[in-house]
């Protein structure tokens, strides 16, 4: 059968992301800061790094790697044994839990995370179900399933740390999830499970008005430099959350392969900051960002 490219939410974000093109606002600009404060955090730049899984050389570097940075790291599938040494970096880590069909399995992760020092908790929504059927999945042998919104808020009830929910991705869900009392959301396709996928950057805007000022968003999937960082950011994001790109320099350098990411897209995230008027994160005026709609 041939697959329909339009279904591929991965494309479909890239092609939003293109459409969008920036103002320059350049007289009077100065030298920018992209330091963020989050959940009495202070961290250098709002790249922060996707819950990724079971890498090499070791997730324990790939969290070095973005304390050295100054970025607040996420990562996902692992045993306890694996997040201890992913926390025993120092790294600011938010712990992003699968939603095991066995709930005892979520609620023994939550404490391990808890007790051993993690800085957020997450539960990954949007993987309990197959990408072209609605039967619950299983991951890396795990069986999963989907959760109510009871036991979401069981979840969240069970931690004193801030709670977010990865794979909403509209005004709806968001404000579904603070009424649950989640501290934030990931917005998050997760690579495609979500097909034909209205992409984040497009409804963020609508979002942000949705749930106010104060709670978190974080962006996560397809962005790939820091030019659609800058994107994301001045329509409503507070994160930006980048796996892919941090893979082959991750294997190829260790944690200096991560620093030198995260550098670049800082970088160029700066960069149109500068020409837009942007002092800091908080100046980024939503207007710069056009949609261009002959592209």
């Amino acid at each position: 059968m041939i697959k329909n490219t339009h279904s591929n939410s991965m494309e479909i974000t890239r092609r939003y992301l293109d459409t969008l093109v920036v103002e320059g606002r350049i007289l009077g600009s100065v030298h920018p800061s992209a330091q963020v404060s989050l959940l009495g955090m202070e961290f250098e730049t709002p790249v922060m790094g996707a819950a990724l899984s079971h890498l090499k050389p070791g997730m324990a570097g790939y969290a070095e790697g973005l304390k050295k940075a100054g970025a607040f790291c996420s990562v996902g599938m692992g045993d306890n044994d694996d997040l201890k040494k992913v926390l025993d970096t120092g790294a600011k880590v938010m712990k992003v839990i699968k939603p095991y069909a066995d709930r005892e399995e979520i609620f023994s992760r939550i404490f391990f995370a808890e007790k051993n020092g993690a800085a957020a908790l997450a539960i990954d929504v949007e993987h309990a179900t197959n990408s072209e059927d609605d039967r619950d999945s299983v991951v890396v042998g795990y069986p999963m399933k989907q959760p109510t919104l009871e036991e979401l808020r069981e979840y969240v009830a069970s931690t004193t740390l801030p709670f977010f929910f990865k794979g909403v991705m509209g005004p709806k869900d968001a404000m579904t999830a603070k009424e649950l009392g989640a501290a934030g959301v990931i917005l998050s396709h997760h690579n495609n499970i979500l097909r034909c996928a209205a992409p984040h950057v497009f409804l963020l805007p609508e979002i942000r008005k949705a749930v106010g000022p104060d709670f978190i968003l974080i962006a996560d999937g397809g962005i790939e430099d820091g030019y659609d960082a800058f994107k994301a950011l001045a329509r409503g994001a507070d994160l930006v959350s980048v796996g892919r790109p941090f893979m082959a320099p991750y294997e190829a350098e260790g944690p200096d392969g991560i620093v030198k990411v995260v550098n670049e897209f800082t970088d160029e995230l700066k960069a149109l900051m500068l020409r837009t008027g942007a002092n800091d994160l908080a100046s980024i005026n939503p207007s710069v960002v056009r949609e261009a709609y002959w592209m």
